[in-house]
């Protein structure tokens, strides 16, 4: 990310607003050089725009030192998606720079990762209670409510501060039945006794509806669980870019969000579209 010494280094405008959260942030060299998370009740169309235009501003950013675009594709709100997609292509477009797109899901793991961290320091001394958990690699599991007793999520295993790694794909999954998978997962984990069972489950990310001790506790007697309500912040969306585990879009109409499945209207129209043919 450094050029020669007589040019500023590149930096990273990074977006994402597939959650209830709209998250801008301007990263450089793997630092935070400013960041807006504005609750909106997805409202992002009309707040989008301007809070680029503050971050971009707070940080002394001018285009001309934009080397890339990274912004979340979801998967998450349809709506909410597509508005950082298009905001993030059409601004690529206007400043010649490449565009990344980023899992929403490995962002909200990596940032609730990071702060489930710090209350793991926190409550070191507590260890006893259970609350600091154990040694070894950890599971995240981000939820992102998809209603009708869903999610989207995905599994990470994460040990330090680098980036999470997947273990798990981003799908919408019942939730029922993913800790029920998961729980099949401790099981193989734990009878092959190579390490390989994670020291803690961190749930993580909007665990209102799906990280109660009911729906979890098929696996609290297998592992240490926790669960840490997090909102995901924009940075994390730029520090993965700027790792480079995401390829960048060298054609930026192939730059779509993940929607892991047809939306209500979609899935409606299909089974119109169905139904009619079969009157025929």
């Amino acid at each position: 990310m450094t050029n020669s010494k007589n040019e500023p280094r590149k930096r990273f405008l990074a977006l994402d607003t597939s959650t209830a959260v709209l998250g801008v942030a301007v990263t450089g060299g793997g630092e935070l050089l400013h960041e807006i998370n504005a609750s909106g009740e997805r409202n992002h169309s009309v707040h989008l725009l301007p809070i680029i235009e503050q971050a971009l501003q707070a940080s002394a950013t001018t285009a001309d030192r934009i080397g890339g675009i990274s912004v979340g594709i979801g998967p998450g709100s349809y709506t909410g998606t597509r508005i950082a997609v298009t905001a993030a292509k059409t601004l690529a477009w206007a400043w010649n720079v490449p565009v990344t797109g980023v899992s929403s899901l490995h962002a909200l793991a990596w940032g609730a990762y990071h702060a489930a961290s710090a209350q793991r320091e926190q409550d070191s001394s507590t260890s006893a209670s259970g609350t600091a958990g154990t040694a070894g690699t950890d599971w995240i599991i981000p939820l992102i409510d998809a209603r009708r007793g869903q999610a989207y999520t995905a599994v990470f295993a994460a040990d330090g501060d680098k980036p999470p790694r997947r273990l798990a794909p981003d799908a919408i999954r019942l939730m029922a039945d993913w800790v029920q998978e998961l729980a099949v997962w401790l099981k193989e984990a734990a009878d092959a006794g190579d390490g390989s069972l994670p020291g803690t489950l961190w749930f993580v990310g909007e665990t209102a509806l799906h990280g109660s001790a009911d729906t979890l506790a098929p696996l609290i007697e297998a592992a240490n669980v926790q669960a840490l309500p997090y909102e995901l912040e924009g940075r994390w969306t730029g520090f993965l870019a700027e790792a480079g585990i995401y390829e960048e879009s060298g054609d930026l109409h192939t730059l779509i969000p993940n929607y892991t499945q047809l939306s209500e209207a979609e899935a409606n129209l299909r089974r119109s579209s169905e139904g009619s043919l079969n009157t025929r």
